[in-house]
């Protein structure tokens, strides 16, 4: 079944954009939500005159996005939490967390335009913000024990080639 978005829907489409959903999907929840209408020849020629009268307003959405998209450029997360012996999350870090971050370093995000993987082990992660269709942000996540400090989780990454290279020669 094919459906003009009426809103954004992360996972399925943008604004303005025909889809095609399964026709529960579609008759069920798009359509009742005011989410979408069904794509028929005439919904899409209004669409069409639509979109070219907005073109411009369209263009200054995009510009807008951009403008935000700058502002985070850069921007690196780390997130302490609460870690067993074995590297594993109590609980996990998702979307709210990495939007509460930016929002600490004063930047608003939505937590609904960040797409990521629930986080539930230590490591470094990549979070995906979509300010627009064509406009999207990828935002490094370190992930480290709430009770170890930065300075701490970094030695032992560097000292782990040196011990490495010193027994290399050994085995010679």
């Amino acid at each position: 079944m094919e459906i003009i978005l009426k809103e954004d829907i992360i996972g399925l489409g943008y604004k303005n954009d025909i889809v095609n959903v399964k026709s529960g999907y579609g008759r069920n929840y798009l359509i009742p939500q005011g989410k979408g209408v069904i794509a028929s020849p005439s919904a899409k020629k209004v669409l069409a005159e639509n979109l070219k009268q907005q073109a411009h307003k369209l263009a200054a959405l995009k510009a807008a996005a951009d403008e935000r998209a700058k502002g985070l450029e850069g921007v690196a997360l780390c997130i302490a939490a609460k870690v067993s012996a074995t590297g594993q999350l109590y609980g996990s870090v998702n979307t709210a967390a990495v939007a509460d971050e930016l929002k600490k370093l004063g930047h608003e995000v939505d937590r609904k335009i960040i797409t990521m993987r629930d986080i539930k082990k230590v490591g470094d992660y990549v979070a995906l913000v979509h300010f627009h269709k064509e406009v999207t942000v990828e935002i490094p996540v370190k992930v480290v024990a709430e009770n170890a400090p930065v300075e701490e989780v970094a030695a032992p990454v560097a000292e782990a080639p040196a011990q490495e290279e010193t027994e290399a020669p050994a085995a010679e």
